[in-house]
């Protein structure tokens, strides 16, 4: 989920979340809704989350890879074939650093169950691998694996920045009885999920072992507005110039402009002229 450290500055996972919202080049699914709420049944209360990214967290949690991975999967995004039933899931989110600074070309080799809680263990159904784009995103349409005999609802994944070790991994969904009850289950690596006219749609943010320059830290609104076109409130086009403190900016995506959105902070929305 996202969040604002305690020093007041807007993380960058907050800035790339942002932008998604306003219409930026990643995962549609989320267009709109840069948090999803977690589904709790009754009583339930809210897990330990995943770790967020803020600069100097702790990566995600390993698991065991279990007996059914295959190694060349397809290249593919989609895991949806002719004929395909179960319940429509799109998986969605980032891959960052330990400076939470997205990653890009970041491999995700995903398997899982079919709707009867069978693998295939001799084609590639329910099985693929992507890579993260530019701006370190990823985004899997699937169904919601059925029951595995022993386990809860759980999705698999390995993952894997270039030139640095595999993390191994699952993804579990919140409000799943057998969540209590299995073993390797571990809340920290649970999804954000929410129903969407008779699908699903999940969140989920990797954050891997590698370490980074902490780079630029985006910064509050001055109290002393620099001088130039740019404004707060108003709806940029992909394209559209501005200046601010002095300098010339061109909007990259399409969004209407917040105070900490300043073009020299959100570099996923302004480049220098």
């Amino acid at each position: 989920m996202d969040h604002e450290t305690s020093t007041g500055h807007v993380t960058r996972k907050t800035v790339l979340r942002a932008a998604l919202a306003a219409g930026m080049a990643a995962p549609a699914v989320l267009m709109g809704v840069p948090a999803l709420a977690r589904t709790l049944t009754a009583g339930e209360a809210a897990p330990a989350l995943t770790p967020e990214c803020d600069d100097g967290d702790d990566p995600t949690p390993q698991q065991t890879e279990g007996p059914y991975f295959k190694p060349n999967s397809p290249l593919r995004s989609s895991l949806l074939e002719a004929g395909t039933t179960g319940v429509r899931l799109t998986v969605s989110g980032y891959v960052f650093g330990l400076a939470c600074r997205p990653i890009s070309g970041v491999l995700l080799d995903f398997w899982q169950a079919d709707v009867n809680g069978a693998y295939d263990n001799t084609g590639f159904r329910f099985r693929g691998h992507q890579f993260t784009d530019a701006a370190g995103a990823f985004k899997l349409t699937t169904i919601v694996p059925g029951l595995y005999p022993g386990r809860t609802r759980h999705i698999h994944v390995k993952v894997q920045a270039p030139g640095r070790p595999v993390l191994t991994t699952q993804l579990y969904f919140p409000g799943e009885p057998r969540n209590n009850t299995d073993t390797i289950f571990d809340p920290r690596l649970l999804m954000t999920v929410r129903d969407a006219g008779g699908a699903r749609e999940a969140a989920f943010d990797f954050v891997l072992n590698v370490p980074q320059d902490p780079g630029p830290t985006p910064t509050p609104t001055p109290t002393g507005v620099p001088g130039g076109t740019w404004a707060a409130g108003t709806g940029y086009r992909a394209g559209d110039a501005v200046t601010y403190g002095g300098l010339g900016y061109v909007c990259l995506q399409a969004h209407t402009a917040q105070a900490g959105w300043e073009p020299p902070n959100v570099p996923a929305l302004w480049r220098t002229a």
